[in-house]
């Protein structure tokens, strides 16, 4: 078992304790911990109150939005070229039906993973040219396809960009450029999903339609929120910011109504209940299913589920995807196995996981890195091996930015982008070989003298006493968490065992409970059946405080995340 570090957030100073009085004890740790010192703020956070905002801030909105409005007067026809992944396909979605409502001749293009790639493709805007488009608003990509801009611009394209990825050296030179990172952009917030961009273009096209006296009854902004929160968080965008969390908490409330067709039948398929839908189970449940479609096949399949008008036909296309995210488990599964062989043949004391196969089906690739940085918290790169270049997906630790490390490649690559944690690359096969190695370079010195270890960022530590329903209830204020906006993680000591007994297949996990002399808790701690022969007596753990709902009875439980044996 690899055990993990605790680590305690310091303490709230009395002073910050007593200016958030109004809230449980725990509950001000927590906000204080996520910086949160003034009750004003706190309430706006807790309450999800959307902060001021004005879309036309962002830099080239205006331009943007006047070049759309021209071509809606004058019929020309509009393409949303967006990525396959689920925050692209909620983004196209959400435009082309805005754009729809407002009377444009619009239209969605989602490359395909496999034929075409990530981001923009040189041939396809050559394509949607010659097909009559004028107009093309990307989503969530484009910011470092420069080339492809310049060329699209050449085919008489009218580039309109909209993405939320890291910034290169240099913008594109599109007509428009909506990027809230962009250095002269004075939006205040740089951190929203491509989704979330899409939204506020959304947004600033509606309103200067209303104020130009043709506003649209059948639509209003707010309709679209079911789709903002969706792609929010499965894209991992932070949740500790006040607009990504206002988005997602209001979203939620329209996602719960499953007023889509597409969004009733995936819930139905999921096995979840509209009413009852909360941001993990997009993050675990919907975003995995809307992202196999471009994983496996094209992301299409997706987005006509989404944009379905026809209950019957939307249950048809979410069970396709239901079947396609089946598919993509087990694929997974075997990737996994594979690329961890590859690995260990590096050793596991290696700063970076290295590895490349022409097996890898290139929608699987991230989801493997992921599994390797979980497994063994080193940053992973996982290729697939193709004929002349190859593609490669990163994900890394907190401790090393895996986009920078690919900055530093870049004269080894085709093209590369993404964030900090979870990137991508192309490169060609015969700079592979040194690719690996500038990357295994880098990590080792950036790496160097660093405890890697997976850490657990403790909220509070809570004596066993004060675990209590009203402490519970309190603690569910914080939702929608995710993030940057975890569930709190409270730690206790020397928890008695009262029983223990592995669960799960292969008895992976491990069912609790913790009590003596008359109380009791029930806890479950997911993947840590390997402790279950060797339990000792007294336990510290580090746990999720939840509220378990079972035959109209409501009592906590502990979802443990770590246990130790009692110091």
């Amino acid at each position: 078992m690899q055990f993990k570090r605790w680590r305690l957030m310091p303490r709230i100073p009395p002073s910050i304790q007593h200016r958030l009085r109004e809230f449980h004890p725990v509950l001000a740790q927590v906000l204080y911990n996520r910086g949160y010192t003034e009750p004003g703020k706190a309430r706006q956070f807790l309450n999800g109150e959307m902060p001021p905002s004005n879309p036309f801030r962002m830099a080239d909105m205006s331009k943007a939005v006047a070049r759309i409005r021209r071509a809606i007067l004058r019929r020309e026809p509009v393409a949303v070229y967006g990525d396959f992944d689920t925050d692209g396909v909620t983004a196209t979605a959400l435009l082309v039906q805005v754009l729809t409502a407002l009377g444009a001749d619009a239209r969605p293009y989602i490359p395909h993973r496999v034929d075409e790639g990530y981001g923009l493709n040189s041939r396809a805007l050559r394509e949607l040219a010659r097909q009559g488009v004028r107009v093309v608003i990307t989503v969530d990509c484009g910011i470092r396809s420069i080339q492809e801009v310049r060329d699209g611009t050449a085919a008489g394209l009218d580039m309109i960009v909209t993405d939320h990825h890291a910034i290169g050296p240099e913008l594109p030179p599109a007509y428009a450029v909506i990027n809230p990172k962009r250095e002269d952009c004075t939006y205040g917030e740089d951190m929203l999903a491509g989704v979330g961009i899409a939204y506020r273009l959304a947004d600033a096209l509606l309103r200067a339609a209303a104020a130009s006296g043709k506003a649209t009854p059948d639509l209003a902004v707010e309709d679209l929120l079911d789709l903002v929160a969706i792609g929010t968080v499965a894209d991992l965008a932070p949740l500790d910011r006040l607009e990504n969390r206002a988005l997602v908490r209001q979203g939620l409330a329209v996602l719960n109504l499953a007023r889509r067709p597409g969004v009733c039948a995936l819930l139905d398929v999921a096995g979840l209940q509209p009413g009852k839908i909360k941001a993990i189970n997009i993050g675990f449940v919907l975003g995995p299913r809307i992202n196999a479609a471009g994983r496996l096949e094209s992301a299409m399949a997706a987005y006509e589920l989404l944009t379905a008008s026809d209950y019957g036909q939307a249950v048809t296309l979410a069970q396709n995807l239901q079947t396609l995210n089946l598919r993509r488990q087990e694929f997974t599964r075997e990737s996994e196995e594979a690329a961890r062989d590859l690995a260990l043949r590096d050793g596991q004391d290696v700063p970076l996981i290295f590895a490349a196969s022409r097996e890898f089906l290139p929608g699987i690739v991230g989801l493997v890195a992921g599994r390797l940085v979980e497994e063994f918290y080193r940053p992973a790169v996982v290729v697939e091996q193709g004929e002349r270049e190859s593609r490669g997906s990163c994900r890394s630790i907190q401790e090393f930015d895996i986009v920078h490390a690919l900055d530093q490649c870049a004269d080894l690559l085709v093209r590369h982008g993404g964030h900090t944690q979870a990137a991508g690359f192309t490169v060609k096969n015969e700079n592979l070989p040194l690719l690996r190695e500038r990357l295994m370079s880098i990590a080792a010195e950036a790496l160097r003298g660093q405890d890697l270890r997976p850490a657990l960022e403790v909220d509070a530590e809570v004596p066993i006493e004060a675990l209590t329903l009203e402490l519970a209830e309190d603690l569910e204020r914080l939702e929608p968490t995710g993030h940057h906006n975890p569930p709190p993680l409270l730690m206790s000591r020397r928890l008695p065992v009262a029983s223990s007994r592995p669960v799960g297949r292969e008895g992976s996990h491990l069912k609790l409970s913790f009590g003596e002399a008359g109380w009791w808790l029930d806890g479950i701690a997911f993947g840590q059946g390997d402790w279950a022969p060797e339990l000792p007596r007294l336990v510290d753990v580090v746990y999720h405080l939840e509220i378990n709902e079972w035959n109209g009875r409501r009592k906590i439980q502990l979802n443990v995340q770590d246990i130790r044996p009692a110091e």
